[in-house]
């Protein structure tokens, strides 16, 4: 068990917070594979970059992760203060989220199961 006030804990617990701007799609309709397809193309590439890469992408994981990386931009400028020019995308991941089973009939009365996968995206942007 951890010493001291709740306060004092708490106050330490958000002491090692992260507070490098980011944002957070949850539950999104693609699996994690297909997600990291596009994520890997824009890791670690500067803002104005990687809003270009998404733009010329073909797949859809890229119009919503384009879509997440503004939110990610706009949190960065109201919340934090910085400026767009010098973010670059320190962090992107996808992670696996709950799978929705569904059922498809077959042939003499069987039923496959269709496995509907869902994904978490985070992109965490940083400061050159």
């Amino acid at each position: 068990m951890a010493k001291g006030h709740r306060s004092q804990i708490k106050r330490a617990r958000n002491e090692e917070k992260d507070t490098r701007p980011s944002a957070k799609l949850s539950y999104a309709r693609m699996s994690v594979q297909k997600a990291c397809f596009v994520l890997d193309a824009i890791r670690g590439k500067d803002v104005e970059t990687a809003l270009g890469i998404l733009t010329y992408n073909p797949r859809y994981a890229s119009d919503v992760i384009k879509k997440l990386l503004e939110s990610a931009v706009a949190n960065a400028e109201n919340n934090n203060g910085l400026s767009k020019e010098n973010l670059y995308v320190a962090e992107c991941y996808a992670n696996k989220a709950p799978t929705m089973k569904r059922i498809k009939p077959r042939a003499q009365g069987r039923a496959y199961r269709i496995e509907k996968r869902n994904s978490h995206i985070s992109i965490v942007l940083d400061e050159r």
